[in-house]
């Protein structure tokens, strides 16, 4: 199902970029998990993230943004600084691929026409969706992989972007939580066939997991000079 939306997604970008300003490339960076198993540190990346990205630039201020990113989260509990979790010993390995839509806001106009580089600080929003591994807790400290699955993410991301050659290419660093409406990427509450079984839940099970990107992404631009009139 992830490559079927992935090639929807291509298609349309495509199908799209005929008459405007637009931006593709491509995001390198880190990954971590924010949850019931390993460290609370809220940035802590120790997994590779990478994948692509377009834009389409509405008005010096907004643009239309989708992207594919995978990345590896994993966590494990003799890493983190409380006991409890440093005597309980678990730890897991996740794998999952977002894809994700919505829209980046500049603090300051970015328009790349005037003919002088330009640099902004942005938040970005929308909707994401990503697929993950379903993880169970079997035996007394392993978390094992039995499905996979997926879940609504809400991303919430702020970086800071500058324009080189001419306006041509575009170079930012950005940091990107996600907050999912699932609590089994680390295997702390199974869903699917194993939901109802209670003994293999453990943690915070009213807390829904996070993980957080944090990385560069490099974009050229192409297509003509836009018009911002319509909206």
């Amino acid at each position: 199902m992830r490559y079927v939306l992935t090639v929807i997604l291509i298609i349309t970008l495509v199908n799209t970029s005929q008459s405007q300003t637009y931006e593709i490339g491509g995001f390198l960076g880190g990954a971590n998990y924010i949850g019931d198993v390993g460290k609370t540190t809220y940035i802590a990346p120790n997994n590779l993230a990478f994948g692509g990205i377009f834009k389409w630039n509405r008005s010096p201020r907004h643009s239309f943004r989708g992207s594919i990113i995978v990345a590896g989260l994993e966590g494990n509990d003799l890493d983190s600084d409380e006991p409890r979790r440093k005597e309980r010993g678990y730890s897991f390995q996740n794998t999952i691929t977002e894809i994700s839509a919505g829209i980046e806001y500049t603090f300051w106009e970015f328009s790349m026409y005037d003919g002088r580089p330009k640099s902004t600080p942005y938040l970005y929003t929308g909707l994401t969706y990503v697929f993950y591994d379903e993880l169970y807790k079997r035996g007394n400290d392993q978390i094992v992989k039995y499905d996979t699955a997926g879940s609504v993410a809400i991303p919430m991301v702020v970086g800071f972007k500058t324009s080189a050659m001419a306006n041509k290419i575009v170079l930012a660093f950005e940091i990107g939580a996600r907050y999912t409406f699932t609590d089994d990427l680390d295997g702390s509450n199974p869903v699917g066939d194993l939901s109802d079984q209670q003994n293999l839940k453990f943690g915070n099970l009213n807390s829904d997991d996070w993980y957080v990107f944090t990385g560069v992404t490099l974009t050229f631009t192409f297509g003509r000079k836009p018009c911002y009139c319509n909206f």
